[in-house]
């Protein structure tokens, strides 16, 4: 679809139509070059396109308590602190940003999870088992066994800090 919309912008972009084909003088990669740089600052539709769903997934970790956040969790519910992706009633727009939060998709990658991290801070916000806080791997990846194993999977960096780390602290059940 992004490379069909493209053919559009260059068709248009260059005098052409549906039937007529003209030359092209400027390679489409100039035009998409920013104006500071003497260019047409044309967007790149894909990319475009992936960087707002990139914001969408940042807004998904830190706006937990905003209404369109609460809308999304009220009609796909949530799990593990991250908003299900839904069956097959799920919109486009939303199978697109569980995509990109997924690594899934061309283009796309790992990207999301490569490149933003959580900040802890005090820990309130912070899911242990299902928030990439630590490391390059979420913890219920790292240590699957372990994860099988909890009681409260759903529990949060600070609860876990007050539960206790000895060998007697609740943290461990």
């Amino acid at each position: 679809m992004i490379s069909s919309i493209e053919s559009i912008f260059k068709k248009k972009n260059w005098g052409g139509g549906e039937d007529l084909r003209k030359l092209t003088w400027i390679k489409w990669d100039s035009i998409c070059l920013p104006k500071e740089d003497g260019r047409l600052g044309v967007r790149r539709v894909g990319a475009f396109t992936l960087s707002l769903l990139g914001k969408w997934c940042g807004r998904l970790m830190v706006d937990r308590e905003g209404l369109w956040y609460r809308v999304l969790k009220a009609w796909y519910g949530e799990v593990g602190g991250c908003i299900r992706e839904g069956d097959g009633y799920a919109s486009v727009w939303w199978k697109m940003i569980c995509r990109m939060r997924e690594g899934v998709g061309e283009g796309v990658g790992r990207w999301f999870d490569e490149n933003i991290r959580r900040v802890v801070g005090d820990g309130r916000n912070t899911f242990f088992w299902y928030d990439n806080w630590i490391g390059d791997v979420l913890l219920r990846f790292n240590f699957p066994r372990l994860f099988d194993l909890t009681v409260d999977k759903e529990c949060k960096v600070e609860e876990m800090w007050r539960l206790g780390w000895g060998g007697d602290g609740r943290a461990w059940v």
